[in-house]
C-alpha cells in the first residue's frame, strides 16, 4: 500500500514539473519579440547598442530638428538634455507629434542614427511616458507640467 502512495506522489510531482516547464516555454515563446528595453539618448550616446538590437528610445523632439523628406520620411533629433540622437522614421506620425514634445520610438541604432519602426507621441498636453520623465530627471532638466 505504501508503495502505491509513493508512486502516485512521484507521478503527480513529475506531471507538475512537466506542466511548469511547458508553461514557462510558452511564456518565453510569447515574449520573444515583445520585450524592448528603454534607453535615453544619453545612454545611447555613451554606449551605442549593436545594430541588431531592437529597443525603445525616448525624450523630447529637439527644437529646429524636424525635417520632412520625400514621401513619408521624417528626420529629427531626440534629446534628454544631456545628449541628442538623430532619428529617421518612414511612416505617418501621430497627430500630436511636434518639436519640443515628448516621444518614444521603437527601432534600431544603425550607423549613428536611430531608425524607428514605430513612433508614439503624448496623448494630451500634460502626458509624458514614465521612462522619459525618469531620464529627464536624471539629467536634471525635467519640468513638471502646470495643471
Amino acid at each position: 500500500m505504501r508503495s502505491l502512495k509513493k508512486t502516485r506522489r512521484i507521478q503527480v510531482i513529475a506531471l507538475a514539473a512537466v506542466a511548469l516547464a511547458g508553461s514557462a516555454a510558452l511564456i518565453g515563446y510569447g515574449f520573444r519579440d515583445g520585450i524592448n528595453f528603454f534607453r535615453s539618448p544619453s545612454q545611447v550616446a555613451e554606449a551605442p547598442p549593436p545594430p541588431s538590437e531592437v529597443f525603445r528610445i525616448g525624450g523630447l523632439v529637439e527644437d529646429g530638428s524636424l525635417t520632412r523628406g520625400a514621401g513619408t520620411t521624417v528626420t529629427f533629433a531626440v534629446t534628454d538634455g544631456g545628449a541628442s540622437v538623430p532619428v529617421t522614421y518612414t511612416g505617418v506620425l501621430p497627430d500630436l507629434f511636434g518639436e519640443g514634445e515628448g516621444m518614444v520610438g521603437t527601432g534600431s541604432f544603425i550607423n549613428g542614427t536611430f531608425v524607428a519602426t514605430e513612433i508614439l507621441a503624448r496623448h494630451d498636453e500634460t502626458y509624458m511616458p514614465k521612462e522619459v520623465i525618469d531620464a529627464l530627471k536624471d539629467q536634471g532638466v525635467y519640468q513638471a507640467p502646470e495643471s
